[in-house]
């Protein structure tokens, strides 16, 4: 069986991965991981929120010595003594890419070029071997329109492209009015390849303490519909490299989704409750669903499912919509 995949120009061996999250933190979970059989390792985001921090502790340092002698130069401190965050992250990237043979995914999170610019070419340096751009722009304004909410990710992708020649992942939010041409703009400015979707972590009100709590649930398998279904017309309009994640828990979610046109599905809340060990056994059922449905690869599955065949998506999926509201009985 044949379950190598191509994605974002890098040969990987199967297409399950896990996604972004804590679980790259140690590197014997990192090994762990690989002997499952992970084919790469994405890691999880770098903030734009902790490079802002660390560049605010370095000028407040800074400008408090600003009216001293000037033997006082002698121990203002170097830029490195504030930006641990930033190269503890640089050499996670290094430590990760000599623990494993397997492709690593660094991932930067922000909206603004500012200093990603500079971070995602010491990212490159570090060895990394793609870059996964985590776009999470929440507007508040009412002024802020969509377009320009979505100029800012070209912008953003267009300024990274300029400076590294890493493949780029785009990780959108399922929030964007026309998402085929949004997707269309992000390849074009440089991306090599598109992520769905971001998952969010919605705060909750506490209705006695009158303040907002944070929430944070794992994942279930009904969550991937909402992939399936972008994937399905995304990949059927725009040949690019595609990533499901979300709402991956079982072999048949991974089937699902490379039906729809994913080159790979990305593994986080499973892996979560039940170890990383738990990659194998859903890499296993992968190969052994494919075997007893006589698929010959990977490949050969991938996209099959998606609305390459059907010109019209808004008609079929309008007539979807119709049929389930008359399916209920009361």
């Amino acid at each position: 069986m044949n379950l190598a995949t191509d994605y974002l120009g890098l040969k990987l061996k199967n297409p399950l991965m896990p996604g972004a999250s804590p679980l790259v933190d140690d590197l014997s979970t990192v090994r762990r991981l690989e002997d499952a059989g992970a084919a790469a390792i994405v890691m999880h985001s770098l903030f734009e929120e902790q490079i802002k921090l660390e560049r605010a502790a370095l000028e407040r340092d800074v400008e408090s010595h600003t009216e001293s002698s000037a033997e006082a130069l002698s121990y203002l401190p170097n830029e490195d003594d504030f930006d641990e965050t930033s190269e503890q992250y640089l050499q996670l990237i290094s430590k990760i890419k000599e623990s494993v043979s397997i492709p690593v995914i660094a991932s930067l999170n922000g909206i603004t070029s500012g200093g990603w610019i500079g971070h995602a070419k010491l990212i490159e340096q570090a060895g990394a071997d793609a870059l996964e751009l985590n776009y999470y722009d929440i507007p508040s304004s009412s002024h802020t329109t969509g377009a320009e909410v979505e100029q800012r990710a070209i912008e953003l992708v267009e300024a990274i492209r300029g400076n590294v020649t890493l493949p780029i992942a785009v990780k959108l939010s399922p929030f964007f009015s026309s998402l085929p041409n949004f997707v269309r703009r992000l390849l074009s400015a440089g991306a090599n390849g598109i992520v769905i979707f971001n998952r969010f972590y919605q705060p909750d009100i506490n209705i006695e303490d009158l303040d907002t709590e944070s929430v944070l649930e794992l994942s279930t398998s009904s969550e991937l519909r909402l992939r399936l279904r972008w994937l399905a017309i995304l990949s059927a309009k725009i040949e690019t490299s595609y990533a499901a994640t979300g709402g991956v828990h079982t072999a048949e979610d991974a089937v699902r989704a490379i039906m729809a046109g994913a080159n790979v599905v990305q593994i986080v809340s499973a892996l979560l409750r039940n170890g990383p060990e738990h990659l194998s056994l859903i890499l296993a059922s992968l190969t052994h669903w494919l075997e007893e449905h006589e698929y010959e690869s990977v490949e050969q599955m991938r996209g099959t499912m998606n609305l390459k065949h059907c010109p019209d998506a808004t008609a079929f999926e309008r007539a979807n919509y119709l049929r389930i509201l008359k399916s209920w009985q009361v």
